[in-house]
């Protein structure tokens, strides 16, 4: 027979899953880099906690695919190849479609006038760190009215471990003057207040199909981050 969680058991639980929502804002936020050395001392110190919740978290993050642990030598953040982050937005690139065709006929007028604010608000800031956070509550709250069992959640990862590449990408095309994301974003909302989710989605996969591209175009990225 199992035994009853005890109450130190479930603060452990929980201690780990605090540790390992901070770190993960931590890796979203740049503040550890693809490759890097992660020690639980550090995070330990960092965070305020034992090194059981820090190891839970670690292997939290390793099933999100944003940690990578070695046995008996340590953990890293995980960092992409160009093949494995061309994959990943291939699947993006077929994923977001359909989870905002499912969300379309669901968004109210009001949902679809602050996605307008947002792609407005990201086509006027200079800052790369608030136009990603924009960009992410843009794409994300698109595909939040609809339940599903698991797409959300995956869609999420995928933005996840993708993050420091479209980061240095974002840097990149403003850098070259390039206004065609936010052309984008404003035709998938028009297309929303039409209530063509045909339209949109289409629009969505090339969007995302475009920054697979010019990531492919630009491998250097994959050495920048």
């Amino acid at each position: 027979m199992t035994e009853p969680t005890t109450v130190p058991d479930r603060a452990h639980g929980a201690s780990g899953a605090r540790v390992a929502a901070e770190l993960r804002d931590a890796i979203l936020a740049g503040h550890y880099a693809p490759g890097s050395r992660i020690r639980q001392e550090d995070l330990a110190e960092a965070y305020g906690a034992s090194r059981l919740p820090v190891r839970d978290a670690l292997r939290m993050l390793e099933a999100e695919g944003l940690v990578t642990l070695v046995a008996n030598t340590g953990a890293w953040v995980a960092k992409l190849n160009p093949a494995e982050c061309e994959e990943l937005y291939q699947v993006r690139e077929r994923l977001e479609p359909f989870l905002l065709s499912l969300n379309s006929p669901l968004l109210q007028e009001a949902q679809i006038d602050e996605l307008g604010c947002l792609a407005t608000a990201m086509e006027h800031t200079d800052d790369v760190e608030r136009f990603l956070q924009l960009d992410r509550e843009f794409h994300l709250s698109s595909y939040s009215v609809a339940e599903t069992t698991m797409l959300q959640e995956l869609t999420v990862r995928l933005w996840n471990r993708t993050q420091p590449y479209r980061r240095v990408y974002t840097r990149m095309f403003r850098a070259e003057g390039d206004h065609s994301v936010h052309y984008e974003h404003h035709l998938i909302v028009a297309a929303l207040h039409r209530r063509d989710a045909e339209g949109a989605a289409r629009l969505l996969s090339g969007h995302i199909r475009r920054t697979r591209l010019e990531l492919a175009r630009h491998p250097e990225v994959f050495d920048l981050v």
